[in-house]
């Protein structure tokens, strides 16, 4: 699992907010067109409710963000961070490597 994963995922939802969003606004239009709703109640309606998924979104997207970091955790895949550190080490280690060589030869 990568970054690109998590960011396929977050473009789903981010498409079935969208699907949300038409087919609430249609089901507003009908009630209008019934006379349950007049224009400015559908309106309300609508953008309370998106508001409110909106809000939910972002908890949502927090919440898989963490959960996805730790699957990555639990498989053991080391942090960006951890692999910057172990590259940092390994670079200092063959460079005291070839110093040794180079000692050895002369």
């Amino acid at each position: 699992m990568d970054n690109n994963l998590l960011r396929q995922l977050l473009m789903i939802g981010v498409g079935t907010t969208s699907l949300v969003a038409e087919q609430l606004r249609q089901v507003t239009e009908t009630w209008v067109q019934e006379g349950r709703f007049n224009p400015e109640q559908a309106r309300r309606f609508v953008d309370d409710f998106m508001t409110q998924l909106s809000a939910n979104n972002s908890n949502i997207e927090e919440q898989l963000q963490r959960q996805f970091r730790n699957a990555l955790q639990d498989l053991g895949v080391p942090r960006q961070a951890e692999m910057d550190e172990l590259r940092g080490r390994l670079d200092r280690l063959e460079r005291q490597v070839r110093e040794l060589e180079n000692k050895n030869w002369r």
